[in-house]
């Protein structure tokens, strides 16, 4: 996800591992201490083909694989900080959302804390995963005492927490990791006993979901249909086409931002543009928006090759736009398996090979088409019901032409018998196609009543842009019922008088009459333009939002001094930024983003400062230690040094202690800061430490890192460094 490595090349060494696995004679092939889903997706892709390759298949655990002697277990653990999720971000629903379709043997997590701290995880497995559920758990979080790492939890309270978990989440296999000794296992078997059947746990009724990066959603809202956000998409939005040209990354994530915050629980990303590599285009886009927006993915495109482009890069579940028959069976079978291979959801539309007509224009089309495609999809290709959305297509009311009058009825309808004959399968449409050519203002009140007679109908989802929706007490009861008219192809019973005196009995017309010329689109979102400055600047940070913060920031420096606007706004957001990110409400990636945004905005600012010390506040050296790769905290001390003033010399990750020194004479820095995340990166600090001893340098030293100790680096470190600590 965090793209130091590609799809291909990480696919290609792990089929190398099971291969050499299994030449060895592996029994079980366990992927564990997981951080990324996008990794995990990758290396259970790798294990399956070479499974299928040398002629075997993957054990589930059920009864036709467990006495199968071709069957091998695939298992995975994945790892949950102590902020509740993996390290790029993950909560354990959508480790389950990403994860269900995989043909794996089971699910469990292994290091990071210790049993107390994966209570709540654990209990979602016990509730939401139908397979095998795995525990190894530390032996408590460790501590550094006397410089050796210390894991607290004896065996006796680690082995009886365990057998809590045993019974009261129907564990199937339990062990130990970090800092567990053989009398903890000793000790796990004698309260667990070797013969003790896993608990029966009556699961929760399962709610069909996709996931984005960071978690998941119901494809089944409570109190809305799932909206699928449109205006990311060069086949229908000018602006997105533009930003695709100038490759203005940061205002398409803007862009997509927005659609979230209006309404969209998924976002749809369509990149087909003639003279562009669509490939490279949807690679690059999914890279950043997996990270930078926390919504589900609809990949759109006609083409296979840029999906998966696509799919290579979205950990998650993300949703394919669309197979259908249009050109037979086989490409159909290419997006089927793509879904397959990527554990996706999968968009069909009611198209087939009919050389007059492909596209279905009428209800009983439409379902005869679906009722194919769900065969194909789900007893052929082996894909899930509930994975399934239909998507009837509509074409538009407004050309005036008789073969497209009844579009938006047979739509109707058509949804109608797919809803009924598949229940358990999910039904969506491009819903502004019905309007197309109209005003602007006459496209919104009809789209607005389109939508309500879908979702009326058993429509569970529409791509559409959320705001321009109105609710019926929003539209005016002329317009409303115009646009039924429209839509059941009802005419009136005696001609009606338009504006330029004419009459016609002609719904169409006599819709198009209620919307003169000059007439306003209604918008339900809330602008952030719009809002009184002190909270607009406050947004653009909690938010994470470029877009428009060079104006905000202009207007700002009209009323305030620039260090106030820093000092007492921007700042003011940073700190809603930590208290979300301490409560759980924010994950570390949208962190990072309101950081950058924040030394963006400070950047801005900075030539209007006034320059009271032309050395700045001082400066600091970071880096992180020799053999850990860990950076993120590191990089977010940097920005938020940098914006307050500071200069920084960041020289990356695995960075040994004559690079430190090198880099110390060459800046002489007013500080040095330390990180690691690793346990075994304090004993590093420790030895850098004492190598700056032996050379005689005394400058200050700061120390971080999650395996870290306060009071072990005030008492133990503080005493071995003679400088200051």
């Amino acid at each position: 996800t965090l793209g130091n490595i590609g799809w291909d090349e990480m696919y290609a060494s792990y089929a190398e591992q099971v291969r050499g696995l299994l030449d060895g004679g592996a029994d079980v092939l366990l992927l564990e201490t997981a951080q990324d889903i996008l990794q995990v997706k990758c290396a259970l892709n790798a294990a399956f083909d070479v499974l299928r390759d040398r002629g075997l298949k993957p054990d589930i655990g059920d009864l036709k694989t467990a006495n199968d002697d071709k069957a091998v277990p695939v298992m995975v653990q994945v790892t949950i900080e102590q902020f509740g999720t993996t390290l790029v971000g993950t909560d354990m629903a959508g480790v389950v959302a990403a994860l269900r379709d995989y043909p794996i043997y089971s699910l469990g997590m292994n290091c990071a804390t210790g049993p107390v701290e994966m209570a709540e995880h654990v209990n979602y497995l016990a509730n939401h995963w139908d397979r095998g559920i795995s525990l190894l758990p530390n032996a408590g979080l460790p501590t550094l005492v006397e410089g050796k790492t210390v894991f607290p939890l004896p065996p006796e309270p680690f082995a009886q927490k365990m057998a809590d978990f045993v019974k009261s989440a129907g564990l199937n296999i339990v062990g130990g990791c970090c800092g567990t000794t053989p009398d903890h296992i000793a000790a796990l078997v004698q309260h667990v006993g070797e013969e003790t059947p896993p608990a029966r746990i009556d699961k929760k009724p399962w709610k069909p979901q996709i996931a984005s990066l960071m978690g998941a959603v119901d494809y089944r809202q409570d109190n809305t249909i799932l909206n699928v956000g449109e205006r990311t998409n060069a086949s229908g939005s000018r602006k997105f086409k533009r930003l695709l040209e100038e490759e203005n990354w940061d205002e398409v994530m803007s862009l997509a931002k927005e659609m979230v915050r209006e309404g969209s629980h998924v976002v749809d990303v369509n990149v087909d543009y003639a003279g562009r590599d669509n490939a490279a285009d949807m690679q690059k886009i999914v890279g950043l928006l997996v990270q930078q927006v926390n919504a589900p993915l609809m990949l759109d495109s006609t083409q296979p090759a840029t999906i998966e482009a696509g799919l290579k890069a979205a950990g998650g579940k993300c949703l394919i736009n669309s197979a259908n028959l249009e050109d037979g069976e086989e490409k159909f079978a290419v997006m089927c398996n793509l879904a397959k291979k990527y554990g996706a959801g999968l968009v069909l539309g009611t198209i087939d090979e009919d050389p007059e007509e492909a596209m279905a224009r009428t209800r009983e089309r439409k379902l005869s088409i679906a009722e194919r495609m769900h065969d194909l999809a789900v007893n052929k290709y082996g894909l899930a019901e509930a994975d399934l959305m239909f998507d009837p297509l509509v074409l538009p009311v407004s050309t005036g032409m008789e073969q497209d009058k009844h579009s938006g009825l047979e739509t109707i309808e058509g949804t109608r018998l797919i809803s009924e004959r598949f229940p358990n399968c999910q039904i969506t449409c491009g819903l502004s196609n019905i309007s197309f050519g109209l005003k602007p203002a006459a496209r919104q009140v009809l789209n607005s009543v389109f939508l309500a007679e879908l979702v009326a109908a058993g429509m569970t989802s529409a791509i559409l842009h959320v705001s321009k929706i109105l609710p019926r007490n929003r539209i005016p009861e002329e317009q409303w019922d115009a646009a039924l008219d429209l839509l059941y192809v009802r005419p009136p019973g005696a001609p009606v008088t338009l504006e330029d005196g004419s009459e016609t009995t002609d719904p169409l017309q006599i819709f198009i009459n209620h919307f003169p010329d000059g007439a306003e689109v209604q918008s339900t979102k809330v602008d952030l333009a719009e809002l009184p400055l002190d909270e607009r600047l406050r947004k653009h940070i909690i938010d994470g939002e470029k877009q428009g913060l060079e104006e905000t920031l202009a207007e700002a420096r009209e009323n305030y001094p620039p260090l106030d606007i820093v000092n007492d706004h921007l700042l003011d957001g940073m700190r809603v930024v930590g208290e979300l990110f301490g409560s759980g409400q924010m994950q570390l990636p949208f962190v990072l983003q309101s950081a950058q945004v924040m030394k963006a905005a400070v950047a801005e600012l900075e030539p209007y400062m006034e320059k009271t010390d032309a050395g700045g506040k001082g400066s600091m050296l970071l880096a992180t230690v020799r053999g850990d790769v860990h950076d993120i905290g590191k990089n977010l001390v940097d920005i938020i040094l940098t914006n307050n003033g500071y200069t920084v010399h960041n020289i990356g990750i695995k960075v040994p202690i004559n690079e430190i020194v090198a880099k110390y004479r060459e800046t002489n820095p007013d500080a040095i800061g330390l990180s690691g995340l690793l346990v075994k990166s304090v004993n590093v600090m420790e030895e850098n430490l004492q190598e700056l001893n032996k050379l005689g340098i005394k400058v200050p030293m700061i120390l971080g890192g999650a395996a870290l100790q306060r009071s072990y680096c005030e008492n133990h470190l503080r005493s071995t460094y003679h400088g200051k600590t």
